[in-house]
């Protein structure tokens, strides 16, 4: 129940607050993990209580390979297995790390943006290294 109640204080308060956040704004980051290859969940101290004071960045316009029980097949998990560990490498070689808001995401629970690492973008290091493709809402390619 109190996993519940958390649940919807985030899925109602956390927008509400992200609105209120400049959107296009570059800010500092304190990176907590990366979930996979386009996703990295960021220390979020702007996240009223009583919810974790975290919250997950999806990378906008890149589509990185599932990995896990979410890949369609042994080919995509290894792709996605990959992208994750490019995204964490890059994260752990990064002396200046930041974050960008683009919007709230439209499965919630997270934000659109970017993670900058060292100046550069994490989409503009993902999709020309062959871990991820460009992605804007359509129809998902398959990576079998």
């Amino acid at each position: 129940m109190k996993k519940f109640l958390a649940l919807a204080v985030l899925a109602f308060a956390t927008p509400a607050v992200a609105q209120k956040m400049p959107v296009g704004v570059t800010y500092d980051a304190n990176i907590l993990r990366a979930s996979d290859g386009d996703t990295v969940v960021i220390e979020a101290s702007w996240v009223p209580a009583p919810i974790k004071k975290e919250i997950a960045v999806r990378v906008y316009g890149v589509d990185t390979p599932e990995k896990s029980f979410r890949a369609k097949c042994p080919a995509e998990d290894a792709k996605g297995q990959s992208a994750s560990a490019f995204t964490k490498n890059a994260i752990a070689k990064a002396a200046k790390k930041q974050w960008v808001l683009y919007d709230w995401d439209k499965f919630g629970g997270r934000v659109l943006g970017d993670i900058i690492l060292d100046g550069k973008s994490l989409r503009e290091l993902l999709i020309p290294n062959g871990f991820a493709r460009p992605y804007f809402g359509e129809a998902k390619q398959s990576w079998s």
